[in-house]
């Protein structure tokens, strides 16, 4: 891909570059997997796992602690972004402020795209919102506000259902309301995960902006994917998710890609088992041995998508109790020369 066709990110004042984002995923993106991300590079900007604003105020008022999930945030690299949910402006507004004021978020980012049931149907937050855009730009009016000139960003849907697509009103809505960027995930709420991202329904959004970037989200697992996006679609950059969640090495091969450099291989077998066990060294050393093995499970189950024995593997893991037996079933699953 020509390079020229890749232009710096400015998400307000926060360059990020390359235009290559982490997408916040609940459960997986952690302190402990935006350090190993980190590390293999590629990354513009990571992203903390949603946070529930409503919790973090309740939390605070009940006995003073802090979401788990915001965990190393203060002493992390920046940029870093901090997503956080709920649908009450006021809660949204406080809590963007201290995450601004106290944790020196670089931005603020609102979910209107998780269609989880907790968050949609019984919270009627996340993507419950893409109903009534005139009510999210409310609610990002407020946000922005509140943040004192600190970028503040949507992620979205295409809209609640294939007959009801709303993400062009969203969006303008975002826009008008003082919004920094905008992330729109290609699918509606009720496809969840299935079926394809529609990056047509993404590329038509682009010019109904006027002022701020359109980052593209869905589908996206290659570097060369990752460079098409860019050239067929006009986005301003990409956020990756569920692809590098066992590849984590992917973000540079993107990176690369973009650059117009040769793109590296994926790692061997036995150095993907490495990464995988470095990865859970870092949560180990964050959460302790008991939590952070029962942690990496579903992590390590990622990591071993399209592994010869991934059925043999996934089971082993999900029994290991204790460091040793999840080291030794990674083993097994990912030997080196010599090994079996």
């Amino acid at each position: 891909m020509n390079a020229s066709l890749v232009r710096p990110l400015w998400i307000g004042s926060v360059l990020v570059d390359p235009p290559v984002l982490q997408a916040p995923m609940a459960g997986f993106t952690n302190w402990a997997y935006r350090e190993l991300v980190r590390r293999l590079g590629g990354v513009g900007l990571a992203a903390t796992e949603m946070v529930s604003a409503r919790g973090f105020v309740q939390m605070g008022r009940r006995d003073g602690r802090e979401p788990e999930r915001l965990w190393g945030v203060r002493d992390e690299p920046r940029p870093l972004a901090v997503q956080i949910w709920d649908n009450d402006p006021d809660t949204l507004a406080e809590v963007a402020r201290r995450v601004v004021h106290d944790y020196r978020a670089s931005v603020v980012d609102l979910n209107f795209g998780c269609p989880a049931r907790d968050v949609a149907e019984k919270a009627e937050s996340g993507s419950y919102l893409l109903r009534d855009p005139d009510r999210l730009g409310r609610i990002v009016a407020r946000v922005v506000e509140a943040c004192g000139g600190a970028p503040v960003t949507a992620k979205i849907r295409l809209g609640p259902s294939d007959d009801r697509i709303t993400a062009v009103d969203v969006a303008q809505a975002v826009e008008g309301a003082g919004g920094a960027a905008l992330t729109v995930h290609g699918r509606t709420a009720r496809q969840r995960f299935g079926g394809a991202a529609d990056w047509d329904a993404i590329a038509r959004i682009k010019p109904r902006l006027s002022r701020i970037p359109l980052i593209g989200n869905g589908d996206v697992a290659t570097a060369e994917q990752a460079a098409r996006m860019f050239a067929r679609y006009g986005v301003d950059g990409l956020m990756i998710g569920r692809a590098a969640l066992g590849r984590p090495w992917l973000f540079a091969q993107v990176r690369a890609a973009l650059a117009g450099d040769p793109v590296s291989p994926d790692p061997s077998v036995a150095e993907q088992g490495d990464l995988l066990l470095k990865h859970a060294a870092l949560v180990v050393e964050r959460f302790g041995p008991q939590r952070g093995v029962i942690l990496m499970r579903a992590q390590a189950c990622c990591y071993g998508a399209g592994l010869r024995g991934v059925r043999r593997f996934r089971a082993e893991v999900a029994r290991a109790t204790t460091l040793e037996a999840f080291t030794a079933a990674v083993r097994r699953a990912f030997p080196r020369d010599g090994e079996s």
